[in-house]
């Protein structure tokens, strides 16, 4: 199972660069994240000798990402390859939580929002530091670390041009800041999820909940789309 699932993830993985795409695959829950990481890896070693094509994905919610993130590029530097990922805050901390209370382990997640908020930022500042053999999405709705973001390629001479460095949000949530960066000329990419209904609805819940929660609700995104509204009205009358 293992050999054909490989197969299969490395006919994707040629199949993206040959027509030059991205291929980010996401995180999970972390009792079988390392088996992703594994994978992931091992189609990075294999595919992004030139260019970066393959992306893994780190959760900043999490208290270790960081020393990931430090080993995974230190190994990409060893080994020769380039390192890509989308770098998220994270969706799971409920059942991580129940699950490690359960079992009986350290609660793997960050113990304030405050602290995952600074680890997000720790983490970018470490993806910065190795900016030239990496690439990276940064896939957040929180205005601050955009902002955070883009002063700090400011500061580094990053430019939007480079292609080094991309933002990313879902469909439907935090439009305002996609159109906002897309004016000022950043790469920014609006993610569109498709799949079964079932799949789909309790995806976009958990995304809604991780939206309300970690950016203090959706209130400045609803009076946005009122005040829209109400200038087209106008407009068209």
């Amino acid at each position: 199972m293992l050999v054909n699932m490989m197969r299969r993830m490395n006919e994707i993985a040629e199949y993206a660069a040959i027509n030059k795409v991205k291929l980010m695959v996401d995180a999970e829950h972390t009792y079988f994240q390392p088996a992703i990481d594994h994978v992931v890896l091992n189609l990075m070693r294999d595919h992004n000798k030139e260019t970066q094509i393959v992306y893994n994905t780190y959760q900043a919610y999490l208290k270790n990402t960081q020393e990931r993130l430090k080993m995974d590029l230190m190994k990409s530097e060893r080994e020769g390859f380039y390192f890509a990922c989308k770098l998220v805050r994270g969706a799971y901390m409920n059942l991580e939580r129940a699950r490690a209370e359960k079992l009986g382990y350290p609660d793997p997640i960050c113990n304030t929002l405050e602290a995952t908020h600074e680890n997000y930022h720790r983490c970018m500042d470490i993806l910065l530091k190795n900016i030239d053999r990496s690439q990276f999405m940064l896939a957040t709705h929180n205005e601050n670390s955009i902002a955070y973001a883009s002063e700090k390629m400011e500061e580094l001479g990053v430019k939007p041009e480079d292609k080094k460095i991309y933002f990313g949000q879902l469909l439907g949530m935090a439009d305002n800041v996609s159109f906002t960066l897309g004016q000022k000329g950043f790469n920014v990419y609006k993610y569109v999820p498709y799949g079964p209904l079932e799949e789909v609805i309790p995806y976009l819940l958990r995304r809604a909940e991780e939206n309300s929660n970690m950016l203090g609700g959706t209130a400045k995104e609803r009076a946005l789309i009122g005040k829209e509204l109400t200038h087209r009205l106008l407009m068209w009358r």
